[in-house]
């Protein structure tokens, strides 16, 4: 007997809303945009050309980790119960294989933990052939929104 995947979403969202939310800030700078969601994953992409490469003409691993927590606050705030949101609390990466000038990245995020003040989020990105490049893991405190912010 197969299971069912449960879906773990409490906000609606689009990809154009991801988007228009980034426009203008670094991961809209960056390029990053959502490809897909399913019940319990989002998967994001990011182009790795002259705004996200290191002098040796590969992707700097900074851009690993801003896509990683790009996705994983994208995905914790919509797994966060109403009138509640996410902010980051660490965020770690491993990289594992190097990604040219020219290739572009995916980045695929499950939940590790849902919990009622703590979320926990892996993040696996590959690049274009399939290599896993980077391991990531996003700890998200999940806090009741405030009038005022």
């Amino acid at each position: 007997m197969e299971s069912e995947t449960v879906r773990i979403w409490t906000q609606d969202f689009t990809a154009d809303g991801f988007e228009a939310a980034h426009a203008g800030t670094l991961p809209g700078l960056l390029g990053m945009r959502v490809t897909e969601v399913g019940p319990d994953f989002v998967r994001a992409a990011m182009p790795v050309d002259e705004r996200h490469i290191q002098p040796y003409g590969i992707l700097h691993g900074g851009g690993s980790v801003v896509l990683a927590e790009t996705v994983g606050s994208f995905a914790g705030a919509m797994a966060a119960p109403d009138g509640h949101r996410v902010v980051g609390v660490e965020v770690n990466a491993n990289h594992l294989a190097p990604v040219r000038k020219g290739d572009e990245v995916t980045a695929l995020c499950r939940p590790l933990r849902l919990g009622r003040t703590l979320q926990v989020w892996e993040i696996e990105i590959r690049r274009g052939d399939g290599t896993l490049t980077c391991v990531s893991r996003l700890t998200t405190a999940v806090q009741p929104i405030r009038a005022g912010g």
